[in-house]
């Protein structure tokens, strides 16, 4: 897998330059916190020194009043400078984990229809998911840790090598040589396993939510202990991953306490050997003391915290794989705005491939579809697409659509070329009714008004009405507030499909798209909507992609497409006149109704 450690840092960083003046307060108030803290052991070597030194009672007392103003000034200015710390993180922190999911949803959905062919959503999910949380978890320990271990270390350092230039010295060479080890280790872990566990995770959450999402064809062939076998290799996968980098990390916690304790041993030697020569008082020897254990607690965080560091970049990384990843179709620099004032469709020598993953191996393979197809399509022409699964039906939409980019030729709507425009203003000109609508989980009044935003409450009832949606709706308990469940479960197939078609009904574009648009339904609403779709054809080109040959006999003109090419065209009594595969296809279907 592809580290990206760096972009995802780089990114993160672009993401706090947004509100550089939080960040600054923030990491002030961090530096007001951890200095006032590291200036107490001085006070209390100073009252050791006091006690230590033989005065009378009266100096003692008056000498170390002032020590403790002192010490509470400074524990105030420390206490001061963490609430600003506790107020500004907070809000910068959460400010950006909202841009960074807004930026990851944005980024996510610009990607081309192919893309998500290719992808899990519960996947998907989790890596944005993931991403806004190692954002929190990598500033938190940024704030709290790294920044601070850096003060106290300098602070400590520069005590040290005031009191002794050689213990100054051995503390700073075995603090550079222990945090080098730390980085180097944790780097090691994140390549070995720290990717390794992330993708295992997302693994987990990609096969939960695909049998999540087919938990009915599961129970329908009862197939459960099979699934469950199966998700056990992916938790064992998971859980191998997890066991191994927790191993690792007991491995270097171990080694880094036995680094630990010959400082300890160096550095207490360097003190008594310097008290015994008298250049060491009690009170620096306690200072020292306490330096040094502030020291072991700060480094030993700092190692745990630079794994679960490296462990939160592993996190985001498959993310910042899709950050990173082109956005296959893009609008073109200078597109303009669609301007679809009659519905003129030409396809011009328009060759198409699909890509596929190989089996086995890396790599892709192209799967040609379309091979130098042109048609052109007169303004309000109703036009079918019909032959053998496989003959590029589908596929002419969805280039229609700009869902996909053609490899040669070019689709002209108007006599603009669709992939000079922008994608949204072309798209707002194409409404389209799949075979298998699939709706958000919200009410049927915003299902119906997402074909038009803007609609007022009558126009969708008018809608409702005319796709014969109306009906059913009005028998809810609770109307068009209806919600349908995910992707509209909750209704049936013929339900969702005249949803969809009053969606069409309201967005009234200019170019039409049916794809099986009366295949869920039954044979009385089948009627109904047939009426409702003539109305709603006129004056607009349609496409109306069919397997019931039934559907197509009434349109202007029937493409017959096999292997990507039209090897017939015209209307219904022409092309049975011809004898040719329409004719054929129209024989084995009647037939085989009246057999």
């Amino acid at each position: 897998m592809q580290i990206n450690t760096k972009f995802t840092f780089r990114y993160f960083l672009r993401q706090i330059g947004t509100y550089p003046l939080l960040f600054v307060a923030s990491m002030f108030g961090v530096a007001l916190g951890v200095v006032g803290g590291m200036v107490t052991p001085w006070f209390f070597k100073a009252f050791v020194d006091l006690l230590a030194s033989g005065a009378e009672a009266g100096d003692i007392f008056e000498k170390g009043f002032w020590l403790l103003v002192g010490l509470e000034i400074m524990d105030l200015i420390s206490w001061c400078g963490w609430s600003v710390s506790r107020y500004t993180i907070p809000y910068m922190q959460t400010r950006v984990m909202k841009n960074i999911a807004d930026h990851c949803f944005y980024q996510l959905h610009q990607h081309s229809f192919r893309f998500f062919n290719n992808q899990f959503v519960g996947a998907l999910v989790k890596r944005v998911n993931r991403m806004v949380r190692a954002f929190e978890e990598l500033t938190d320990e940024i704030y709290y840790q790294f920044f601070p271990l850096a003060l106290r270390v300098i602070v400590i350092v520069g005590v040290l090598w005031w009191v002794d230039w050689l213990m100054g010295l051995v503390v700073l060479l075995w603090v550079i040589a222990f945090l080098g080890l730390q980085a180097l280790l944790s780097r090691y872990k994140l390549k070995r396993y720290d990717l390794d566990k992330a993708s295992a995770d997302t693994r987990v959450t990609a096969q939960l939510a695909d049998t999540v999402t087919n938990h009915s064809t599961i129970q329908l062939f009862a197939h459960l202990p099979f699934e469950r076998k199966e998700f056990k290799k992916v938790t064992d996968h998971w859980y191998d991953k997890q066991i191994a980098s927790w191993i690792f990390n007991s491995h270097i916690e171990g080694g880094q306490a036995l680094f630990m304790s010959v400082l300890n041993f160096g550095v207490l030697y360097l003190a008594l050997r310097l008290f015994r020569e008298g250049s060491l008082t009690v009170g620096t020897f306690i200072l020292i003391q306490s330096y040094l254990w502030e020291l072991y607690h700060a480094v030993w965080d700092f190692g745990r915290t630079l794994r679960h560091a490296y462990e939160h970049l592993a996190d985001a990384n498959e993310m910042s794989e899709i950050l990173m990843t082109p956005i296959e179709v893009v609008d073109g620099a200078g597109a303009r705005n669609l301007k679809a004032t009659r519905g003129v469709v030409e396809f011009k020598n328009v060759t198409f491939s699909y890509s596929q993953k190989k089996i086995e191996g890396d790599g892709e393979v192209e799967r040609e579809v379309l091979k130098h197809l042109s048609f052109a399509v007169k303004p309000g022409e109703r036009i079918a697409l019909i032959g053998p699964s496989g003959g590029g039906k589908t596929t002419i939409t969805k280039l229609l659509l700009r869902l996909f980019d053609v490899q040669h030729g070019e689709i002209l709507i108007d006599g603009q070329n669709v992939s000079k425009v922008k994608q949204d203003s072309l798209r707002a000109q194409i409404a389209l009714v799949p075979q298998d609508p699939i709706l958000f989980h919200r009410s049927v009044m915003e299902n119906i008004r997402y074909g038009r935003l803007d609609a007022t409450d009558k126009e969708v009832f008018a809608a409702a009405k005319l796709a014969h949606c109306h009906e059913f709706i009005s028998h809810f308990p609770a109307g068009y507030e209806t919600f349908v469940g995910e992707r509209g479960v909750k209704l049936s197939g013929g339900e969702r499909q005249r949803v969809a078609i009053a969606r069409a009904i309201l967005a009234n574009t200019r170019i039409l798209i049916l794809d099986e648009a009366t295949s869920s339904l039954d044979s009385e609403s089948e009627k109904y909507i047939k009426d409702a779709l003539k109305v709603l054809m006129k004056g607009k080109t349609v496409f109306v992609i069919a397997h019931r040959l039934s559907t197509v006999v009434d349109m202007d003109r029937i493409l017959v497409l096999e292997r990507g090419k039209i090897v017939e065209q015209g209307a219904h009594a022409d092309l049975l006149a011809g004898g040719g595969l329409y004719k054929r296809l129209w024989d084995l279907q009647v037939g085989g109704y009246l057999a």
